[in-house]
């Protein structure tokens, strides 16, 4: 929807849609801190495979945007520490350890320190958010290709937006 995504990165925070709250109401969070990020995943504030990988992502993104940390060896240590926090909430979220996975490459793949690092995993944490977007719209247009009138549709998973980050 173009008024906000499920999950998202906003002024430094993640924002997302508290989904215990609805149909009901409409409520938005907002975390400056993983371990808040790594709780709503635990109690289902955020669901849904893609949606959680996304928020795992962005939970490690505020982790490495408030580390103390004065060297880049000091930084990889603090972010094993948020991605241990973070990948617990959920273990069998599969969306979950390979996003973790892929941002803790991404960090060891910055040759920079902190000041390096840092945007690096913002960045990363959007792309695989905006990856999401993508690959929703190109399954959906395969699909969409093979339906015909008449067809009964069952999901399993993942369907809808609230699933995933943006389109479902």
């Amino acid at each position: 929807s173009p008024e906000m995504r499920t999950v998202e990165w906003i002024d430094g925070r993640v924002r997302m849609i508290d989904q215990r709250r609805l149909p009901l109401e409409l409520v938005v969070v907002e975390f400056d801190d993983y371990r808040d990020v790594a709780r709503a995943i635990q109690n289902m504030t955020i669901r849904g495979a893609p949606a959680i990988g996304a928020a795992a992502a962005f939970g490690l993104a505020l982790a490495a945007r408030h580390s103390h940390a004065a060297s880049r060896e000091e930084l990889l240590a603090d972010l094993e520490v948020a991605a241990q926090a973070i990948g617990s909430a959920r273990p069998t979220a599969v969306n979950l350890s390979w996003a973790l996975n892929r941002m803790m490459r991404a960090a060891q793949a910055e040759p920079a320190g902190p000041a390096g690092i840092v945007p690096a995993l913002i960045a990363e944490a959007q792309r695989i958010a905006d990856e999401d977007v993508d690959i929703n719209h190109r399954m959906g247009a395969h699909g969409a290709a093979l339906i015909q009138d008449g067809f009964n549709i069952l999901t399993h998973c993942n369907a809808g937006s609230l699933a995933t980050v943006d389109y479902g």
